[in-house]
């Protein structure tokens, strides 16, 4: 809070904090700055794995990109912006770049979060805020309730209820996406197969 106090916005008290703690994403949701710390090695060798399946599955032969830690302007706030874990855009995302190397919601086919210390994060308020963005798929593997959540086609600024899947399962990746590659629930969770 000491930081904010003395920055002239909050997406200038946003990136300060960036700086001063290294390894942490910052982000600016409804408003707020919400720090998380950095990811374990599960979380992160569930995002190496899944980056390969997605140029397993074919998404540079159809017009995708599957980038990991990506800025996602938001329209929830005139500062607001996220950096799932994972996502899945177009391939000439570059050219929708709105600031602070964030880009406009309309690029991205599917966010994919992680969850860590912060897990409501991910389960309640990125609900929220992708929903609001239009983003037509976005998947959760929660690892503090030990299931995957895939929410979908979002109207209205809200997604219907999501399907929940168990260990033992596959997450069946929506067409809209543009790419379907094979997601173990158990890899999800664990980061290795």
């Amino acid at each position: 809070m000491a930081v904010m106090l003395h920055e002239s916005s909050l997406s200038d008290a946003a990136d300060r904090l960036w700086e001063e703690l290294p390894g942490h994403r910052v982000e600016i949701l409804n408003g707020s700055i919400v720090v998380t710390p950095p990811p374990d090695g599960p979380h992160q060798v569930t995002l190496s794995w899944l980056i390969v399946e997605c140029h397993k599955a074919g998404d540079r032969k159809a017009g995708l990109r599957t980038v990991a830690g990506i800025g996602l302007w938001l329209p929830t706030g005139p500062e607001d912006y996220a950096v799932p874990d994972l996502a899945v855009v177009d391939a000439d995302y570059k050219d929708a770049l709105v600031e602070k190397n964030c880009y406009a919601p309309h690029v991205f086919r599917l966010v994919l979060e992680v969850t860590s210390s912060n897990w409501t994060n991910d389960t309640a308020t990125k609900v929220d805020v992708y929903a609001r963005a239009n983003i037509p798929a976005y998947l959760v593997a929660d690892r503090k309730h030990d299931e995957v959540l895939l929410y979908t086609d979002p109207s209205d600024g809200k997604y219907p209820d999501p399907v929940c899947y168990k260990r033992g399962q596959s997450v069946p990746v929506p067409e809209s996406v543009g790419v379907s590659p094979e997601l173990s629930v158990d890899t999800l969770l664990d980061g290795d197969d």
